[in-house]
Parts: structure tokens; C-alpha cells; sequence
């Protein structure tokens, strides 16, 4: 509940002051605006001919003060507001990031992530106009309202009694209408949400729908998802339409009959011209926050239901927690008859043991689908659902802390994401971090040609759409040598690079002293595998075969077979 509460509190943490000095000049507005209409009372009785308290020099002086407050108040709005507002996103998106940056890896995996693009974005865009901006708007309407109906019961208790009755009917049109609003924002919400999806999965398998000529198709999807948003937010403005024109109805009959009710008492002679045009305009104070304020209320609902959304979504399956590890790995990495497999379908690792002794190097080889990947992730605790043991220096992989996992272990993956922004950044994460460190990691991924041509700031581009495959598994590697963990996992980390440039970044990983290494590799390369201390033959989800390269050649048995093979 305190993460929850935490979010909530984020509009205003560190940002009260800005509030309270908003909110004080809404109630120094809702004061010029009554006093506007006492003004305008005085000055009609003053032309009417009914004797008034105030000359006509002394009402224009006056009402040039109440101009000149207007205008104090204008300027410290245009002041406060903004930085109100800015700082209130600002705060809770990054507090909503923070959040979800504390969630399990293995935990967002499974998530959708167009939900937090849509909160991030459309949701949080929602809150800030429709909840935000108009809590000033709410609290200048309620002072409006007593400030209003106090001068009308000093001014006459009957006009008053008569103006009660009337407020009735935009009171019940607003009540009756507000409430729909929440579910149709959600209903947005959500619909957002899968266009974003849809919109996310277009863009990011555009050369694979090019070359499929899947073009169709894909513009059918998109339009699918496009036409539900609109459709959703197309309703939403419906029922604002009917909301405002039941409010605007029903407040314009109001404003009638008490003009028509004052009518009859002036020429009766029990008010004056003056007293009845004042409470036609303090009977639209009056009616102002009775057809805003259940909009207002339906609105916040609907806010605070967007906020609970995000809120939801943060706080299910709970940051990874545990035992912290050494930063060093002591003795072994030790798996215990693991078995895993993905929800629904058949077992990918099976019965599988092995032991990863410190400092020293495993190749991990096999035919596609023999569960090599899916090792290094369960290494990296990205699937805890493996029955049997993984225990690091004794302590079973479920029971660790990620950050002290993922302080001892780090991994080369064979899919690579990069920042639009520079060479260095996307090596060094946006860390600060010696020139001569990045350098050397630069060097021994293979980049120091390139750096070295075009530059560390090289702009890498969209998801670094200005690099080559191999120059951005490069980068990858980079950073994971940068971070100098104790233990080395390498995912297919040379895939994409020719076999001259891999052999080169394989022997360099190999080189690197004190460090445990486990490469899965497709690649089989004699002089390289040789270097290893052995190799963990996968088939069938089983480890089939075990050894150094010459002693399983020797064997001749399915490593001697896959090998052959991938000779050409």
C-alpha cells in the first residue's frame, strides 16, 4: 500500500508550495469575481437612480483595483501553474519508471509492455488535463459557491429560497450524467493500450512484413486497433457532449426562472434593478460549480482509476528479492538434475547436471533447439519455474538477489538493443567511466577499427539503425566486458560477425584473465574449442557429451558427428 500511496503522492511531493500558492490565488479570484458583482449592482442602482453607498469616482476606483488584482492574479497563475503541473508529471512518471525498473526481469518478461506505454503517454496525458489542471478550476468553483449564496441570502433570503429550487435541476442532471464517465475512460485506456501494441509490433517487424509482402495484412491490423481507439474515444466525447448539454440546459432554465422570479418581486418594489441583475450573475456562480464540480468528480474518478491501473501493474509479482552473493565466484555454479520448460509446452531441459568450476572456460554447443539459450537463462535466473538446482557457491539461484546476481554474472545476448545516442553511451550505459576502460572494451570487442575511423560520439541512430549487425553485436559485447564481472555468459555472441572478426572476439573473450566463461557457439572452430577446458554437448534438451574437443573427438560419438558436418 505504501508503493501505492507513494505514486499518488508524487503529484505533490516537494511541490506543495507551488500548490498553495495556485490555490491561494484561485481564492483571491473567486473574491474579485464577487465583488465584480457587487460592483455591478452598485453601479446599476447608481444609474437607476436608488441611492447606493458609493459615489461614481469612488466605484470607477475601485473597480480599477479589482482590474488590477485580476491582472497580480494572471501573472502569479502563469507563474505557479505550469511549474505545478510540470513538476507534478515530471515526479510521477519518473516515479513510475523508478518503480518498474525495481521489477524482476524475469517478471516484466511476462508483461505487456504497451501498457506502460500507454500509462506513460495517453494515460498520464488524461490525468495531467482532466484531473490536474482543473483541481484550481474546482476549488475557485466551491468559493464561487459560498461566496455567491452568502451575498444572496444578505441581499434577499426569498431570491434565495427560489434560487435553491432551481440549482435543483442542474444538480440532478449532473448527478444523473457524471458517473458514466470513469468506465468510458478506462474503456479508452485500454483501447489505447492495444493500439499502441499493434502500432509497436508493425514498426518493430517492418522489414519482415516487406519481405513476407505481409503489407495487408499488417495495415489491416493496424487499422483494426486504430478504428477501436478512436471509436472508444468517440464515445467518451458523446458522453461529455451530453454531460455539458444536460448542464447547459438545465443551468440556462435555472438562470430564466430566477430572472423571471426577480422580475416579479421588482415590480412588486421589494428589490431593486440592481439586486436582481446581481443575483442572475451570482445565481451563474451559483449554478457554475453545481454543473462543473460532479464533471470534475467523474473526471478525478476516472484519473485516480488510470493511476490505480499503473499502479496494479507495478505492484504484481513483486521486485525480485533474496540473499545477496559475493561479487566473486568462489568455487562453482552448480546445476542439479534441472529440468525446465515454457507454459504449455514440452520440456526444453531435461534431467540436466553439470559444474561450472571458477576460472574456468565452457563451450556450450548443439543443434538448434537442443536448449542452449535457455541455459544461460536460467543461469541468469530469467525462468524460475525449473524444478531441480542451480546453487551459486551453495546458495540456490532462487534465493539470490538479482542486483547481486547481476553484479557477479553477466550475459552477451544474442539479441541487442541500443540507444539512439552515441558510441560511448551505448558501450558504457550512460555510466561515467574512464576513457581508458572504454577503450580497452572497445578494443577487445573488436570495435577499435571503427572508434577509431568514425569516433566514439558516432550517433548509432534508431536501435542502432546506423550500424552494421555486427558492429551492434560488437557494442554488446563491449558493454558486458566493460562491467568486468567475475562470470561470463556469451549467447550466440559472434553470430553475426564474419569468421575472421569472430575468431578474433571469441580468442579475445578467452584471453581475459580470472573470469569464468560459458559460450554457447554455433561456430565450430577446432583451434578455438580446443581452448576451452571443455564442452558441454546438448541434445535433446540433455547434456549428451562432456569433455575436452580432442578427448570428444576421439569418442566420436555425436559431438564428433556435429562437427563433421559443420565442416565445410
Amino acid at each position: 500500500m505504501k508503493k501505492r500511496d507513494g505514486l499518488r503522492r508524487a503529484f505533490f511531493r516537494r511541490n506543495r508550495l507551488l500548490f498553495c500558492a495556485v490555490l491561494a490565488v484561485s481564492a483571491f479570484m473567486a473574491a474579485l469575481n464577487l465583488l465584480l458583482s457587487v460592483l455591478l449592482q452598485q453601479l446599476l442602482d447608481l444609474a437607476s437612480g436608488v441611492p447606493v453607498g458609493y459615489t461614481l469616482p469612488q466605484l470607477v476606483g475601485i473597480c480599477a483595483a479589482v482590474l488590477a488584482g485580476i491582472l497580480a492574479a494572471g501573472a502569479v497563475t502563469c507563474f505557479a501553474k505550469p511549474r505545478f503541473l510540470c513538476r507534478a508529471m515530471t515526479q510521477y512518471k519518473e516515479e513510475a519508471f523508478r518503480a518498474l525498473t525495481k521489477k524482476g526481469a524475469a517478471a516484466f518478461s511476462e508483461e505487456n509492455t504497451s501498457l506502460y506505454l500507454s500509462a506513460l503517454s495517453n494515460d498520464a496525458n488524461t490525468i495531467e488535463t482532466s484531473y490536474l489542471e482543473k483541481l484550481f478550476d474546482c476549488a475557485t468553483d466551491l468559493l464561487l459557491f459560498a461566496g455567491a449564496l452568502a451575498l444572496m441570502l444578505w441581499y434577499s433570503p426569498i431570491m434565495t429560497l427560489a434560487a435553491a429550487l432551481f440549482a435543483a435541476l442542474p444538480a440532478l442532471a449532473a448527478v444523473l450524467t457524471g458517473g458514466r464517465l470513469a468506465p468510458a475512460e478506462r474503456e479508452v485506456s485500454r483501447r489505447n493500450e492495444n493500439f499502441v501494441s499493434a502500432l509497436r509490433d508493425c514498426l518493430a517487424g517492418f522489414a519482415v512484413l516487406k519481405s513476407m509482402k505481409a503489407e495487408t495484412q499488417a495495415f489491416r491490423l493496424f487499422s483494426e486497433s486504430c478504428r477501436a481507439a478512436e471509436k472508444a474515444k468517440s464515445r467518451r466525447r458523446a458522453l461529455n457532449t451530453v454531460i455539458s448539454t444536460a448542464s447547459a440546459f438545465s443551468g440556462a432554465a435555472a438562470q430564466l426562472g430566477i430572472l423571471l422570479t426577480g422580475a416579479a418581486l421588482a415590480l412588486s418594489g421589494s428589490l431593486t434593478p440592481g439586486v436582481v441583475f446581481v443575483f442572475v450573475q451570482l445565481m451563474g456562480l451559483l449554478l457554475e460549480p453545481i454543473s462543473v464540480l460532479p464533471g470534475f468528480f467523474a473526471n478525478r474518478k476516472a484519473a485516480l482509476a488510470l493511476v490505480q491501473k499503473l499502479e496494479g501493474a507495478l505492484a504484481a509479482r513483486a521486485p525480485d528479492g533474496g540473499k545477496a552473493l559475493s561479487p566473486v565466484l568462489r568455487s562453482a555454479v552448480e546445476l542439479r538434475d534441472v529440468s525446465f520448460s515454457y507454459p504449455g509446452g514440452e520440456p526444453v531441459l531435461q534431467h540436466l547436471s553439470a559444474r561450472i568450476e571458477a576460472g574456468k572456460s565452457y563451450a556450450v554447443v548443439g543443434a538448434s533447439g537442443s536448449g542452449k539459450s535457455t541455459l544461460l537463462g536460467l543461469l541468469m535466473r530469467a525462468f524460475p519455474s525449473y524444478t531441480g538446482e542451480i546453487c551459486i557457491d551453495g546458495t540456490e539461484l532462487r534465493d539470490v538477489s538479482a542486483s547481486s546476481l547481476y553484479s557477479l554474472v553477466s550475459l552477451i545476448r544474442q539479441d541487442v538493443f541500443l540507444f539512439q545516442s552515441s558510441l560511448r553511451d551505448n558501450v558504457t550505459l550512460f555510466c561515467d567511466v574512464p576513457a581508458a576502460e572504454v577503450e580497452r572494451a572497445v578494443r577487445l570487442a573488436g570495435l577499435g577499427e571503427f572508434a577509431q575511423r568514425r569516433g566514439l560520439d558516432f550517433p548509432c541512430g534508431e536501435n542502432g539503425n546506423a550500424l552494421s549487425g555486427g558492429e551492434r553485436q560488437r557494442v554488446s559485447i563491449a558493454r558486458s566486458l566493460l562491467r568486468r564481472t567475475p562470470v561470463l555468459l556469451a549467447d550466440e555472441a559472434t553470430a553475426s560477425l564474419d569468421r575472421e572478426t569472430a575468431f578474433r572476439v571469441t580468442s579475445s573473450l578467452l584471453d581475459l584473465e580470472g573470469l569464468t566463461r560459458v559460450v554457447v557457439t554455433h561456430a565450430l572452430d577446432a583451434p578455438l574449442l580446443r581452448r576451452f577446458d571443455e564442452l558441454l554437448v546438448l541434445r535433446g534438451g540433455t547434456i549428451a557429451e562432456r569433455g575436452s574437443f580432442d578427448a570428444l573427438m576421439e569418442e566420436r560419438g555425436y559431438f564428433y558427428s556435429l562437427y563433421t558436418v559443420s565442416q565445410p
